[in-house]
């Protein structure tokens, strides 16, 4: 108990010399001993780095998850050490809804129909939005919060050492000037003495770990690549989806409205691609063969006899460069225009374009329809 005391007591001591020396200093009456110009820019690179670590940490999430409620209730999980449960994504949800929309409104009908296929689509939307935000938290997410929750937290304890360290010795260098005998001096030069090596020990030590934030930077890169592949994954995956359904659509309204121009134009940006050339090529449409175009045992279509249609031409702007893949088909330039038209029977993702005396089948998604 006695020792207990005798320790409260130093550490009282020590606490209240501190204070002391770091009042005066904010007040000018006493001098403060400055880190390098090197270990400053340290110090300003590491808050730095924790300051956008945490904001990009926090829009990260906020991205993943919009639902501000849900971000509280996964994180006061993740503080209990409990699994967080599975939870619907939007696109899932609305998957459910239109299902069973089809289910008690018809599903023979060609609203139930259609309700169906939209809802198969938007069901894979939501699959891979949550394999998504699995991979981004996992690759991402979890190392940034690992620097904050671990690594700074080191840095800061080390930091905060320091300064009571430098404190010390601003102390003992202000009792050494005030110290008139010399058996006071002699004690001073010796506290000096050891206030100064720890400061220099502590010093060291913090400093390597402010270098270490380059490893940081390295290993946060290295992160950031993998989000954004996952993210480009997830959006190719998302394309194909969509491609397909308006596919799927095009077909069904062509056979309920024949001889009609079906389908919606896609946006004038040339198609998402994934990280590898497989992918890529999945993901871009397809067209049929000129043997496709003709009815089953007939001829294939030869263009050049083929008569536009008195009514039912439209014009259209080219969204992206398309080559041809036959003499059937007809090359497009992003940004012309040409005249376009469909025939009966013909496949609904493909149309007749018309550039002069040139003539061929053109895609469908490759064009945005004007009039």
């Amino acid at each position: 108990m006695d020792f207990n005391m005798k320790k409260l007591a130093s550490d009282a001591g020590i606490f209240f010399t501190r204070a002391v020396q770091f009042t005066e200093e904010k007040f000018g009456q006493a001098e403060k001993t400055e880190l390098d110009a090197h270990f400053e820019s340290l110090l300003a690179r590491a808050d730095s780095t924790k300051n956008w670590t945490e904001k990009i940490l926090r829009q990260t999430e906020v991205l993943l998850q919009p639902n501000p409620s849900a971000r509280v209730e996964e994180f006061l999980y993740e503080k209990l050490d409990r699994k967080v449960p599975s939870r619907v994504t939007n696109g899932e949800l609305l998957a459910q809804y239109m299902a069973e929309a089809a289910s008690e409104l018809g599903p023979t009908t060609p609203y139930g129909k259609t309700l169906i296929k939209v809802a198969e689509a938007e069901k894979h939307l939501g699959a891979a939005e949550r394999d998504f935000i699995h991979t981004a938290s996992i690759n991402f997410l979890t190392p940034l919060r690992n620097f904050l929750e671990g690594d700074w937290k080191t840095i800061s304890k080390e930091r905060r050492l320091l300064q009571n360290r430098r404190l010390d010795l601003d102390a003992s260098k202000a009792r050494l000037k005030k110290a008139k005998a010399a058996e006071a001096k002699a004690t001073a030069e010796q506290e000096l003495r050891v206030a100064q090596t720890e400061f220099d020990r502590q010093a060291e030590v913090t400093r390597l770990l402010l270098e270490g934030i380059s490893s940081t930077h390295v290993n946060h890169l290295r992160c950031l690549h993998e989000f954004i592949e996952s993210q480009t994954t997830y959006y190719a995956q998302c394309y194909r989806h969509m491609l397909d359904l308006q596919k799927q659509l095009g077909s069904s309204q062509g056979a309920m409205f024949p001889g009609t121009f079906v389908g919606t134009a896609e946006p004038a940006s040339p198609p998402l691609s994934s990280t590898s050339p497989t992918t890529t090529a999945a993901t871009m449409p397809m067209g049929p063969s000129v043997a496709d175009l003709a009815p089953p045992g007939e001829a294939a279509l030869r263009l050049e006899e083929v008569a536009p249609p008195a009514s039912g031409t439209r014009k259209a702007r080219v969204l992206y460069d398309y080559e041809a893949s036959d003499s059937s088909e007809l090359a497009l330039l992003a940004d012309e225009l040409i005249t376009v038209y469909s025939l009966p029977g013909m496949d609904p993702d493909w149309l007749i374009g018309e550039r002069g005396n040139k003539k061929g089948k053109v895609p469908v998604t490759y064009l945005e329809l004007l009039s």
